[in-house]
């Protein structure tokens, strides 16, 4: 067993889990229709989607918990299908509820599947000091489970997946019902963990709370893939109707209604700021080139010129539609 979290990283360029064009039904409801998208070595990796969207099924097929009826995942190069035990091995699965174990003490929960998972005594003991110490429940050892607020059971579900020591942390919702402070925290756990070299695969229905703690993500939105690559490249996302932002050295009189005049132009406004200007249009139809030079021949000089960032909420509406799933 490598030493529990050991700042030494194992992985090598490929990925970690390989997804190809995997479906999933129950009863007729296809919950996962074709997907494809990779996880790659030591990523804070985000699955995003609605509720119902898929997330869950997508989790547990990973896992090995249950069997893709279409398409391929490998984890860690091995098959689900044909490589459970090597992946079971390496990966730490915190489902969405603590459902068991309730009436249990941390120390006892914790002590009991570090036997699952073949330790000694003596090892159990220190590896469980370890988990506590890195999830900041040392006091709390002696405590019983049912005792616990849902922060504070979030983190003994973290320290339990914890125990063996897995590579690939898979976390189904961490964050539900978790207060802002304790929120907080987890992330910043997560962090930790990262930087100790472990790759992080979380499903969450809300965008915004993963945005700065991952590094990568994936939306997925009735069992399809709407989007997987970088949370930069996500606020960037080819849009229908493109905008840019355009800062200029100084004002330029009549610039905004010059170019709302320009084809295929759909909107043009002022920023908060007095240099800087949105322009909208359709992508189809108007040159980027044309715009530039439409500023220059009024005697605008242009300090910058760019690809205008959606807000997350609007990025997340743009690639996932309305109605129950």
């Amino acid at each position: 067993m490598n030493e529990l979290l050991s700042d030494t990283p194992i992985f090598d360029d490929n990925p970690v889990i390989d997804i190809k064009n995997v479906s999933h039904a129950f009863k007729g409801h296809r919950a996962l229709q074709g997907i494809s998208f990779q996880v790659h070595p030591q990523s804070l990796h985000g699955f995003v989607g609605p509720n119902g969207a898929g997330k869950t099924t997508t989790l547990k097929i990973i896992c090995t918990l249950l069997r893709p009826q279409a398409g391929k995942i490998e984890v860690f190069g091995n098959n689900v299908l044909t490589g459970v035990k090597e992946i079971r091995k390496r990966i730490g699965f915190m489902p969405d509820h603590f459902s068991t174990y309730r009436q249990m003490t941390v120390f006892e929960y914790l002590d009991f599947f570090g036997a699952a998972y073949g330790l000694g005594v003596e090892q159990r003991d220190q590896v469980i000091n370890d988990v506590l110490t890195l999830t900041d429940m040392d006091g709390r050892k002696d405590s019983l489970i049912s005792g616990l607020s849902r922060g504070m059971q979030q983190r003994v579900s973290l320290a339990r997946v914890l125990v063996n020591d897995p590579d690939l942390l898979l976390l189904d919702e961490p964050a539900s019902g978790l207060d802002p402070r304790a929120r907080i925290e987890l992330m910043e756990i997560l962090q930790e963990l990262k930087r100790m070299g472990k790759t992080i695969f979380i499903s969450s229905h809300i965008l915004s709370e993963l945005a700065e703690l991952c590094d990568s993500v994936t939306i997925i939105d009735r069992g399809l893939i709407k989007y997987s690559g970088t949370m930069d490249g996500l606020l960037t996302h080819e849009q229908e109707h493109p905008t840019y932002k355009i800062v200029l050295a100084s004002e330029v009189e009549g610039l905004v209604e010059s170019l709302a005049n320009e084809s295929g132009v759909l909107n043009v406004e002022k920023t908060e700021k007095a240099r800087e200007l949105r322009v909208s249009f359709d992508a189809t139809t108007t040159n980027t080139s044309k715009l530039l030079s439409k500023i220059i021949n009024l005697q605008g000089v242009i300090e910058s010129f760019q690809k205008d960032k959606k807000h997350l909420n609007q990025a997340f509406l743009d690639l996932t539609e309305q109605g129950v799933r």
